[in-house]
């Protein structure tokens, strides 16, 4: 049986506002929650993910509000969740700040990139996509008025339009609702390469230890689109592009360097959490090996545009050795 993911709800938002020692959770409710749902037989499909509900703080409330705000409800504000895992940038409430409003609409296209490219089922709110906001409000059942009406006039047509992107992007690529969890070892022999790979701003491969390093908020996941280990319709071997996903939670700028490990060895950038709409003049890429600068709190999901699946036998395994004595792929 499916469910909703309470999990992930926490965990995400946790990250996302920037507490110590989310890494590891992180890792698991993104690639669908396995230590929930795989002993039993469930696969990826099993967790409902999200990051607001029909209660509680709306997408835009969440990055806006450090405390509930039920006044209205006539209940002297005991009513609702008072632990919301919330952030409000630097201010309670609407501001005119232009820098805190940037930072809010960067937030919240984190949570739905997060939220969109995560293994299992996405769950939206409705109205998170136009930018709706309860002013403050986290248990609105009993205001059937304009605080918990969608008001169409002050709809968000960025984030409308980052939202269907990632819906498409989500749609076209299997890579990104496996029906399968990920294994973190090659599927195919002939693939040296992982499924998914958990990297750190260096490229180097997330070691345990890296793991416990509780202040540590950047990080880089590769998808291998060739190594689904699953078939299509027609009993044939699914395939799809990499994907490469720079995490970045800090409140400082990151330098990460862009894998090599991978399938390929160029990549373009799909979107950047830190840039949208995107600067005209095509998609940005990036040859493995190029240090590129995350903005504080952003996502930067690239794919890959060239591939090296063909290359010589005798090299994947120079690969290979220099990755188990240490040395970079």
């Amino acid at each position: 049986m499916d469910r909703v993911d309470g999990k992930y709800r926490d965990t995400v938002r946790d990250f996302w506002r920037g507490e110590a020692a989310t890494l590891p959770e992180f890792a698991s409710r993104f690639t669908g929650s396995s230590d929930l749902y795989l002993d039993d037989g469930r696969r990826p499909h099993a967790s409902v993910n999200f990051v607001t509900a029909h209660d509680g703080f709306t997408l835009a409330d969440l990055v806006s509000y450090n405390h509930k705000h039920n006044e209205a409800n006539q209940e002297d504000d005991r009513d609702g969740e008072s632990h919301n895992r919330s952030w409000n940038c630097g201010v309670e409430g609407p501001t005119d700040d232009p820098v805190i409003n940037e930072l809010r609409d960067r937030q919240r296209r984190n949570f739905m990139v997060t939220l969109l490219l995560s293994q299992g089922v996405p769950m939206i709110a409705h109205g998170d996509e136009i930018g709706r906001s309860q002013r403050g409000n986290n248990s609105a059942y009993c205001q059937d008025n304009q605080l918990a009406w969608i008001d169409w006039s002050a709809l968000d047509s960025d984030m409308l339009s980052f939202t269907r992107m990632l819906i498409r992007l989500r749609r076209e690529h299997p890579i990104f609702r496996r029906q399968r969890f990920f294994q973190g070892r090659p599927v195919e022999q002939w693939d040296d390469v992982p499924d998914i790979s958990w990297l750190q701003p260096d490229d180097r491969p997330m070691a345990p230890q890296d793991w416990r390093v509780g202040y540590a908020k950047t990080l880089i996941v590769v998808l291998n689109g060739g190594a689904l280990g699953e078939r299509n319709r027609f009993g044939e071997p699914l395939r799809d592009d990499s994907f490469a996903l720079f995490f970045n939670a800090s409140e400082s700028p990151a330098d990460c360097t862009v894998p090599g490990r991978s399938t390929g060895s160029v990549w373009s950038e799909v979107c950047d959490t830190a840039a949208w709409p995107p600067p005209d003049g095509g998609a940005v890429e990036h040859t493995a090996g190029h240090v590129c600068t995350l903005a504080p709190r952003s996502v930067v999901v690239m794919r890959e545009v060239a591939s090296t699946r063909n290359r010589d036998p005798r090299q994947a395994r120079a690969n290979r050795d220099r990755r188990s004595s240490g040395g970079r792929a």
